[in-house]
């Protein structure tokens, strides 16, 4: 099994059923289970204007799949929940990224681990220093030091009953 960190980021439509159902759809993996969910934050977006707040997460799994067996299933969960990919970096029901695959750096067309722009967003810093903040980076950088100096500008910590909701709402998943 492979330790691997996941972001979650949604704001179309009604982003927590979307944040809730990439969750249920990571819990529902095979071959992987989950073993940590950061907070719920809401971040002002990264593109075009005019775009909603999103609401990001982070979780932490263990998982057999390779890193693009992995990304085609969090590229399915996208697709269930109406992801179109049709301007950079612009709004999306539900976004699935790899941030880390174990200590392995690809390089791939499809794929690039570490996220390429991971250390550079507070979105993702923040959630991932709440379940993972002494982790170390390939660049040899923990996650609490680079959250610690992360713009977080606009950026708020939503009550922690929110996350207990998305993890109660596991036993309603439609992937049971």
């Amino acid at each position: 099994m492979i330790c691997s960190y996941i972001a979650l980021g949604s704001n179309l439509d009604d982003p927590l059923v979307h944040i809730i159902a990439g969750l249920q759809g990571i819990q529902q993996l095979p071959e992987t289970t989950l073993e940590a969910v950061s907070g719920l934050y809401s971040t002002p977006p990264l593109g075009p204007a005019g775009q909603q707040n999103y609401l990001n997460a982070a979780v932490q799994i263990n998982t057999s799949l390779s890193p693009l067996t992995l990304l085609d299933a969090l590229q399915s969960i996208e697709q269930q929940q109406g992801r179109q990919r049709l301007v950079r970096w612009g709004p999306r029901t539900l976004d699935l990224d790899i941030l880390l695959y174990g200590n392995q750096v690809i390089n791939h067309d499809r794929l690039v681990v570490p996220h390429a722009e991971m250390t550079n967003r507070s979105f993702v810093l923040l959630p991932l220093a709440d379940i993972a903040e002494d982790l170390v980076l390939p660049s040899g950088t923990t996650v609490r030091q680079l959250a610690t100096v992360a713009d977080q500008s606009g950026i708020t910590r939503l009550p922690t009953h929110l996350m207990t909701l998305i993890a109660a709402t596991h036993k309603q998943s439609p992937y049971n």
